[in-house]
């Protein structure tokens, strides 16, 4: 798709014009279909890889422009985010050695992408959702400069109308205010496309939406997210909240979301599904209508369906229909859009191979997958694997629930099997890379376990920043050695690591696991959170997390000198607290931190951002960074005597 040509501002007639041209696609589908035009005797695979960008600190690099002009390689394309990159897999038959070949590809393009990084000082980190991002991170001067992505934004947020709320719950909760779309920076995938004939596509969607579960809980990579621990595939529903156009009234409706699962199976044709979707959901992009479908199918050519496709670029279906030509023959194909990028490449290879596996075998085994599952069963295994990955409970072809790991190795694995075996795949790649998943699930190592495991295992007292690096450094250094999850040491925080690139921000090491009080808190409460926390400095923060206060050490000392302690039982919080605050944001600078605290002579400073407290430094923080220092400095004067101590 040309975003080039893609409308940002657009008036009623274009929008008449593009709705026609959608309306149209949809009608030139639907004969080239009762025609039998599409492609029928041939398999294809592909995929696409998405990746993010890192520095040398394990953060996320907003250079994917640079490395695009550094690399020139076709097949590498921008995403939304500027740390995050994108490259199309060139299709292949699917029979042979294609995954060898999927998997050869993989290596090559991803080596071009770290080549070109290095030559920036930066990295390239295969994750569902990259441990070190922070809220910082998600800004308009990180979006990448394309009118394509500018309108989503900017038509996403008009319809929903008001500031969205997100609430994931995991281990941890995880609460924030949207008012954009930058939150999708976080997401990346590997797509596997597999194109099937047009009279056997309704069966096989059905059955793609069926499987998705279980080769969902064997994949799961993205249990984080802004550091807390949430879904096994966190992914599944940060997405939804990022691209969510309903208003309040729609969610009251129950309105399907544009990232969505489905609601049912598809009966009769797919074009059930594209009608829906043309009627359910506003267009958000526009582009000049070069070409009248109807008439092209008419004069015998092939149309492109370009306006209907622009349009299905923009609902995310977890399996999207996808409709392309190749050669002079056009062709449907199932977008599986679920699966995270990572842990390994190898184990990206053996996510594939299930999928592609389950997807040749079952329909031909049992035919009509609506026989035996229910539509509302096969989304709730769905969810349920994505929150709690080989945990998860989901109920099979047979109405019983059972553990989905058990369900895996005991009746998909070698139905898996069979069907790479129908297709003909070589013998040694079904065996290398099912026995992956067949070891990834013995062990229960998913990416998503290995990373709450690495942080569980962890000493506590690091920051939240040195864990997330460590974790981040560790999945990189593993990826570049080609090994499976399954065969990766849990991270391990290394005594000399560059720990200065953990503190360039104070966003980096603030707590922000605070205790506060309220004004009208009786200022016992505040003494003994001093006390039994160990703390110097207490803010004082309004219902909706605004910063209206600061009570320290020295305000209670000063009280207790003055005597008003002891006159009077009901001294309040707001009594002795300070309000001419001085406050920084996440992005400040340590060294500006720093500087501040000083010379205003102050020993903590309250990190806020939209005037909400996010977070807050004291003296110890810093004390902390110096001593490190000094550790350093001496562990350079002094090495010998240094290791000896």
């Amino acid at each position: 798709m040309d975003d080039k040509k893609v409308s940002t501002e657009y008036d009623d007639e274009q929008m008449r014009a593009f709705t026609l041209g959608v309306l149209n696609d949809l009608q030139a589908l639907e004969q080239m279909l009762k025609a039998d035009l599409f492609e029928e005797d041939v398999r294809r695979i592909g995929a696409e890889q998405e990746m993010f960008l890192v520095d040398s600190a394990m953060r996320p690099a907003p250079i994917a422009c640079e490395i695009i002009e550094e690399a020139r390689d076709g097949r590498l394309t921008t995403e939304i985010g500027l740390f995050n990159l994108e490259a199309n897999l060139t299709p292949l038959n699917f029979n042979g050695d294609c995954l060898s070949l999927m998997e050869k590809e993989l290596h090559e393009i991803v080596g071009v992408v770290r080549d070109a990084a290095a030559t920036l000082d930066a990295g390239v980190v295969l994750a569902g959702i990259l441990p070190t991002i922070q809220q910082s991170d998600l800004t308009h001067d990180n979006m990448t400069p394309n009118p394509r992505y500018d309108e989503i934004d900017r038509v996403v947020t008009k319809l929903h109308g008001k500031d969205r709320f997100i609430q994931i719950k995991g281990l941890d909760e995880l609460q924030l205010t949207l008012q954009d779309t930058f939150i999708e920076f976080c997401n990346t995938s590997f797509q596997i496309h597999l194109q099937v004939g047009a009279k056997d596509f309704v069966r096989y969607y059905n059955w793609a939406q069926a499987i998705s579960a279980p080769v969902l809980a064997s994949a799961v990579n993205s249990p984080l997210l802004l550091n807390h621990r949430l879904w096994h595939e966190t992914r599944i529903a940060l997405f939804q909240h990022a691209i969510d156009t309903r208003s309040h009234v729609h969610k009251e409706r129950n309105q399907t979301p544009r990232v969505n699962f489905g609601d049912r199976w598809v009966n009769d044709s797919i074009i059930e599904v594209l009608r829906e979707d043309a009627i359910r959901f506003r267009i958000l992009l526009t582009q000049a209508v070069e070409e009248n479908s109807l008439e092209t199918l008419m004069s015998g050519k092939i149309p492109k369906l370009a306006a209907w496709r622009l349009h299905n670029g923009t609902i995310w279906r977890w399996n999207r229909p996808c409709y392309g030509i190749l050669g002079d023959r056009p062709s449907l194909r199932i977008e599986a859009r679920y699966l995270p990028a990572g842990p390994s490449i190898i184990d990206e290879m053996a996510n594939a191979a299930f999928f592609l596996g389950l997807m040749t075998e079952l329909p031909e085994e049992f035919g009509d997958i609506t026989k035996y599952m229910s539509f509302d069963d096969a989304k709730n295994n769905f969810f349920n694997v994505a929150r709690y990955g080989l945990n998860g409970q989901i109920r099979g072809l047979d109405g019983k629930s059972r553990r989905v790991g058990r369900l895996i190795l005991e009746e998909l694995l070698p139905r898996a099997k069979r069907g790479l075996t129908r297709a003909k795949i070589d013998e040694a790649d079904i065996e290398r890379l099912l026995g992956i998943i067949k070891a990834r699930v013995q062990s229960e190592t998913t990416g998503a376990r290995w990373m709450i495991d690495s942080l569980a295992a962890m000493d506590k007292r690091a920051k939240p920043n040195v864990r997330m690096r460590t974790l981040t450094a560790a999945i990189k250094t593993n990826q570049e050695s080609g090994d499976p999850i399954h065969e990766w040491p849990l991270a391990d925080i290394p005594s000399n690591s560059e720990w200065i690139d953990n503190y360039k921000t104070v966003e980096q090491f603030m707590a922000v696991d605070l205790f506060t009080v309220r004004p009208e808190d009786i200022l016992d409460l505040a003494a003994s959170l001093m006390h039994w926390r160990h703390v110097r400095h207490v803010p004082v923060e309004d219902d909706e997390g605004r910063l209206i206060g600061i009570v320290s050490h020295r305000d209670l000392i000063e009280l207790l000198a003055t005597g008003k302690a002891a006159a009077s039982v009901s001294v309040q919080v707001r009594d002795i607290m300070k309000t001419d605050l001085v406050t920084i944001e996440p992005d400040t600078s340590t060294l500006e931190a720093l500087e501040l605290m000083r010379e205003r002579n102050i020993g903590c400073l309250p990190v806020v951002k939209d005037e909400r407290l996010v977070g807050l430094v004291t003296a110890y923080d810093f004390l902390t960074v110096s001593s490190k220092l000094l550790e350093e400095k001496l562990i350079g004067i002094l090495p010998d005597r240094a290791r000896a101590a």
